[in-house]
């Protein structure tokens, strides 16, 4: 009993120290960042479940700011890779190369590693390389490790990648496939600030500035923060109320509503359903809560879902988006009933 006692204080705790942790987090990061905190807030999420994320949205919108902001903040080490059409797998992996010990003379292969060798990378416009480098990125996000002529090396824990993606520009990209999407946790959207929050930035980017950041999040405590977070309860009628709002984005399902049938062509996989509650655990933390609630699974379903549902021509023509299906389902599938 005793030992249930010490384990129950050490997570009251660990929660204590992650919810501080956010604070600080987002307290640093809005010196740089203005009017973005549920992007940050997705951001955090992501990185406290060890997930990774795509974040989308058009040039000058601070993507690339945002990323290297979280990374300074944290006390993890963060590379940035640059996507480009002539990018090769080892450019980012590593490779070996011809080293000669010079005290014996003898000549051998020294691995050299790459860029993906860190905590954090972000992959800058990921859709700007051929899809085999695109590839070698995705498998080191999948396994946290990279293989070289044969040998397979661990990358660094916590491993996490944030890619960025601009939706215009398409001309010479590399677009990924929706199987390699369904690899990432969230597609984060930047949008557009307000006129007030833009008069700010437009006002702390025109002047001199001398900002310095704490750095108190270690890998270790990310590390048990994602422990914490899996521990922490779902209710069977919530972890429904996710798999059948996954469910009725399947054209294929049975009772799948009238207009997926008319505007999906594929609905998203078992993965979602994993993510909303994955994300739904790292949510209610966050905020104080050891239990997932509905509206944890109803805040993230946009960032989940909204690249996993490929429209087809019908929406495509009535101009219908991913968020407007997704606003439709969370409206259509009715919530568990309370005490359920």
């Amino acid at each position: 009993m005793a030992i249930d006692t010490q384990e129950i204080v050490r997570e009251d705790q660990l929660l204590e120290k992650l919810i501080a942790a956010r604070e600080q987090i987002l307290s640093e990061i809005r010196k740089v960042i203005i009017g973005q905190d549920e992007v940050v807030d997705q951001s955090l999420i992501s990185l406290f479940v060890g997930g990774h994320s795509l974040v989308t949205g058009a040039p000058g919108l601070a993507k690339t700011l945002l990323i290297r902001t979280l990374a300074n903040v944290l006390d993890l080490s963060f590379k940035r890779i640059q996507f480009t059409p002539d990018l090769m797998p080892s450019d980012i992996t590593g490779t070996d190369i011809i080293q000669e010990d010079r005290s014996t003379g003898h000549r051998g292969l020294e691995f050299i590693q790459g860029p993906l060798f860190a905590n954090i990378i972000l992959a800058d416009e990921i859709n700007r390389t051929p899809p085999k480098t695109q590839a070698a990125l995705l498998e080191a996000m999948q396994e946290g490790k990279v293989t070289v002529q044969g040998t397979t090396y661990d990358l660094p824990k916590p491993f996490y990648v944030l890619a960025t993606q601009n939706p215009i520009e398409m001309e010479g990209t590399y677009p990924l496939p929706e199987a390699q999407l369904d690899r990432f946790m969230f597609n984060i959207n930047i949008g557009y600030l307000s006129e007030d929050d833009e008069v700010e930035v437009v006002s702390q980017t025109t002047s001199v500035q001398d900002i310095r950041f704490e750095r108190n999040v270690t890998g270790p405590d990310v590390l048990a923060f994602q422990r914490l977070i899996r521990r922490v309860p779902a209710a069977e009628s919530v972890t429904r109320y996710a798999v059948r709002l996954v469910g009725a984005s399947r054209p294929v399902s049975d009772g799948a509503p009238d207009y997926i049938k008319r505007w999906v062509n594929w609905g998203a996989s078992l993965r979602a359903s994993q993510f909303l509650i994955l994300g739904g655990k790292a949510r209610a933390v966050m905020m104080g809560r050891y239990n997932v609630s509905v509206e944890d699974v109803k805040a993230l379903a946009y960032p989940v879902l909204r690249h996993r549902i490929l429209l087809n021509f019908h929406a495509e023509s009535e101009r219908v988006k991913p968020d407007d299906v997704i606003r439709r389902l969370i409206e259509t599938v009715p919530e568990p009933k309370s005490g359920l």
